[in-house]
């Protein structure tokens, strides 16, 4: 399968490339991102003979569904990567917590978030195609939270892999900022920014298509990659777990192959939701996807009113800070498959020029045949987080976001599945507060107060962070990202 650009070619650039090529190279021409030129199929078809499979031969099935320049054998051993989850014979498990709605738990990896379901095999492939070719590559990350982690974590003492992973100073949870910055490695480079998530990842964007930079590189026999959502190598493995959690309702006797079921997705960067918006496309039985945010809402604003305007908006910081963004890039690839590439561009340029768009009320309606959104307020969430806690299931901030677009949004009798993206130790002082503890404010005593009053643990990695050594203190201003980098290198 051929990969093709969002915003058209610019005459410099190839107009198609190979998954491999794109994953090394994410950035397309005029700043556009790479999109398959076709969808496989997973209809009911697909789904029965898969019906049994274990994750990871469901996994190689999607993957080779989408006929990828990679061999099986690499494929097999990225898939491998799962075995290091908690249970390696189910890395996804499904908790029913009502009658007609479940949770699909995308956190019992390393790094105790969803990144883990595509970064760990993503990691692995392209370190071997880098491998491969006998090139080295700067990996660059943007994280509000749980990419820079799990990205660290799989690309660790990796041959021909350098990364640098930008972190908004202050936007992430402690547990979420200690996980990088204790990282050891020598081939890592941690660097906190004054500034929000956006800030770190419009950086990212324009070194990505900065060639200066690319120049700069090239006289350390460097080239540049990312590691973010705009590299469809993470989103094609953010495909995978919604057929998995529909086949686990099926095999629970829950639906029949063929009912439709809403998705709902906490989402700040929109590739989970993309990925589900993939599985339906390609024929899993969804009835609509679900968007749930915080009060950055300027996806509900995207889906509702037709519009994205950051003129009038400032990213407020919330408790669930993984989804402290406004400027979400995989909005982009749903642009593109309902509109085509003029219209992406036309959207894009209105975006990156002036910073809003407004859609047409035909643009909108076609949106909308597939997303409806709400967001909820911290106070919302943390009556949630507590509500859930006393029917013996706790959940993390960007979970209980979710709750409010299951109760409003699915107004068919259908069957509801919940993304829940990180376990609630990356968060424990806001689940603490939520269960009536406001006086804990580390996550040390919160993490303690949890185990010792719910029916939780806490995993190893997660308990052993806290007396970990800090090796990363570097905190820059957005404008000397750049300059760090080069230092790192």
């Amino acid at each position: 399968m051929q990969f093709i650009e969002t915003r058209g070619n610019d005459g410099v650039k190839p107009s198609k490339v190979n998954f491999s090529e794109a994953i090394l190279s994410p950035s397309a021409s005029f700043g556009g991102i790479y999109v398959p030129e076709s969808l496989p199929t997973f209809d009911t078809e697909f789904l029965t003979s898969h019906l049994n499979a274990h994750y990871k031969d469901l996994a190689l099935a999607v993957l080779q569904g989408f006929d990828i320049d990679i061999d099986e054998s690499t494929l097999k051993e990225a898939l491998s990567r799962y075995d290091a989850f908690d249970d390696p014979s189910n890395p996804v498990p499904l908790s029913k917590i009502e009658d007609d709605c479940f949770v699909s738990e995308l956190y019992h990896g390393p790094t105790r978030a969803f990144k883990d379901m595509a970064l760990q095999p993503f990691g692995y492939i392209l370190s071997k195609e880098a491998q491969k070719r006998g090139e080295n590559y700067l990996i660059m990350a943007a994280t509000s939270g749980d990419t820079g982690p799990a990205t660290l974590e799989t690309f660790k003492n990796q041959p021909n892999i350098k990364v640098a992973c930008l972190y908004p100073d202050g936007g992430t949870s402690d547990v979420q900022r200690l996980q990088m910055v204790t990282e050891e490695a020598e081939n890592l480079k941690v660097i906190g920014v004054h500034g929000n998530f956006d800030d770190t990842q419009n950086t990212l964007k324009a070194l990505l298509a900065s060639d200066e930079f690319k120049e700069e590189l090239a006289k350390r026999n460097i080239k540049l990659s990312a590691a973010n959502s705009v590299n469809f190598g993470r989103i094609i493995f953010q495909t995978i777990y919604h057929i998995h959690s529909y086949l686990e309702l099926v095999r629970a006797g829950e639906i029949k192959i063929g009912e439709k079921v809403y998705l709902v997705v906490p989402s700040g960067n929109f590739g989970n939701a993309l990925g589900g918006y993939y599985a339906k496309e390609a024929g899993l039985p969804v009835e609509k996807i679900l968007i749930a945010s915080n009060v950055n809402n300027i996806l509900t604003d995207w889906i509702e009113k037709g519009e994205y305007d950051l003129t009038t908006r400032e990213l407020i910081k919330t408790e669930s800070p993984a989804m402290d963004i406004l400027k979400s890039s995989n909005i982009e690839r749903v642009l593109f498959h309902k509109f085509g590439v003029e219209r992406t561009k036309e959207l894009m340029d209105d975006l990156n020029f002036k910073n809003r768009f407004t859609m047409t009320n035909e643009e909108r309606e076609a949106i909308q045949a597939d997303f409806s959104a709400t967001y909820s307020t911290d106070n919302e969430c943390e009556d949630v987080i507590a509500n859930y806690a006393k029917k013996g299931y706790i959940m993390d901030p960007h979970t209980a976001t979710c709750i409010k677009s299951y109760e409003q949004d699915t107004p068919k009798e259908l069957k509801t599945i919940i993304y829940s993206t990180a376990e609630w130790t990356k968060f424990s002082p806001t689940v603490a507060r939520a269960l009536g503890q406001s006086e804990i404010t580390t996550d040390t005593e919160a993490i303690e107060w949890i185990k010792n009053n719910t029916n939780v643990t806490s995993p190893k990695m997660i308990d052993e962070l806290f007396s970990k050594k800090i090796k990363h203190t570097v905190v820059v201003e957005k404008e000397g990202i750049e300059e760090e980098m080069l230092k790192f290198l």
